[in-house]
C-alpha cells in the first residue's frame, strides 16, 4: 500500500487577526498556500458587507505577495453553483472564509456544489482557513450562537451543522476576550465531541493532518473530556448549572503543539509534558 504525501492543512483563526503589521497568521496562510505562487479564494458568505470585507483581505494577501486573489460572493445557494465560483475553487491553492455570521456560511454553502468542490480540493492538499465565524464552521457540529461570560448551562449555547473540515471537535473563537469557557464546556457536553478548542483573537491553531500548532499573540485553550469521570447532563433541567468532573485543561501559546490522536500537548521544545516532574510555581 502506497502512503499519500498529501497533507490536509487548516488555519483556524480566533478572529481579529493582525492585517496591518507583520500579519503573522495571514502570512503563514499565504506561505502554506504557495507563497508568491498562491491562488487564494476569499469566501464572503458570512458577512453582509462582502465587498468591504473581501477587498480588505485582497489588499492584505496581495501585500504579502500572493500571485492571484479572487473573491467568491455567494448571497444565495444558487450562487454556490456558479461556473465562475467552481472554476476559481478548482484553481485555488488556498481558500479563506471571512468572519461574520457562521449560520450564513452553512445556510448558503453547506451541501452545495461549491461545498463539495472545496472538500475535494482540501483532500488534494489545498489549505483551508477561516477567521471568527469562518473558524466556527470548521467542525462537523458548530456553535451557532450562545452566551459569553457565564457558567456552563444547557441553554447557554445553540449547536448546528458545521462544514466538517475537522470533525469530532468543538471550536469557539474570540475566546479569552469574550470569556467563553462556560459556553465551550456547555457545547462540549451537549455534543459527542471529546475535544473543545477555544482560540484567542489574533491567534490561530494550524492543523496539519493530526497535529495542531499554535501561532499568534494569545493562546488556544483545549478542554479534553475523554477521561471525564462525571457530568450531570442527564439529571438537570435546561436552565440549571452543568457539572463536569475529571476533564483536562491545556492552555497552549505560540509554538506549542497538540497531537489530536494521542490528545497530548507537545511543548515548544518538542517534548511531551512529564507528569512526574513537579510544576514550577512562584512562592508568595
Amino acid at each position: 500500500m502506497v502512503e499519500s504525501n498529501i497533507k490536509r492543512q487548516l488555519v483556524i483563526i480566533g478572529g481579529a487577526e493582525d492585517k496591518e503589521g507583520d500579519s503573522v497568521i495571514l502570512r503563514d496562510f499565504v506561505r502554506r498556500a504557495g507563497g508568491t505562487k498562491a491562488y487564494i479564494v476569499i469566501l464572503t458568505a458570512a458577512t453582509e458587507l462582502p465587498r468591504e470585507v473581501g477587498e480588505n483581505y485582497i489588499r492584505v494577501f496581495e501585500r504579502l505577495g500572493a500571485e492571484t486573489v479572487r473573491i467568491i460572493d455567494t448571497e444565495t445557494r444558487e450562487d454556490a453553483s456558479s461556473s465562475t465560483a467552481l472554476e476559481a475553487i478548482k484553481k485555488a491553492t488556498g481558500v479563506f472564509f471571512t468572519g461574520g455570521d457562521q449560520a450564513r456560511i452553512t445556510s448558503i454553502l453547506k451541501d452545495t456544489e461549491i461545498d463539495v468542490a472545496i472538500h475535494k480540493r482540501f483532500s488534494e492538499g489545498v489549505v483551508v482557513a477561516g477567521t471568527s465565524a469562518g473558524a466556527a464552521v470548521m467542525p462537523d457540529k458548530m456553535i451557532v450562537e450562545g452566551d459569553s461570560q457565564t457558567h456552563p448551562r444547557i441553554e447557554t449555547v445553540e449547536m448546528g451543522p458545521g462544514m466538517g473540515f475537522l470533525p469530532g471537535v468543538v471550536i469557539d473563537q474570540h475566546f479569552s476576550q469574550r470569556g467563553r469557557l462556560g459556553r465551550l464546556i456547555s457545547a462540549l457536553i451537549l455534543e459527542p465531541a471529546v475535544l473543545g478548542f477555544g482560540i484567542d483573537e489574533n491567534t490561530a491553531m494550524v492543523v496539519t493532518d493530526n497535529q495542531v500548532e499554535v501561532i499568534g499573540e494569545g493562546a488556544v485553550t483545549i478542554v479534553d473530556e475523554s477521561e471525564a469521570t462525571y457530568n450531570n447532563m442527564g439529571e438537570i433541567l435546561k436552565d440549571e448549572s452543568l457539572a463536569i468532573c475529571g476533564a483536562k485543561l491545556h492552555i497552549l501559546p505560540h509554538g506549542f503543539k497538540f497531537d489530536l490522536k494521542t490528545r497530548q500537548p507537545i511543548l515548544n521544545n518538542g517534548s511531551v509534558p512529564n507528569s512526574s516532574v513537579p510544576v514550577a510555581s512562584i512562592s508568595t
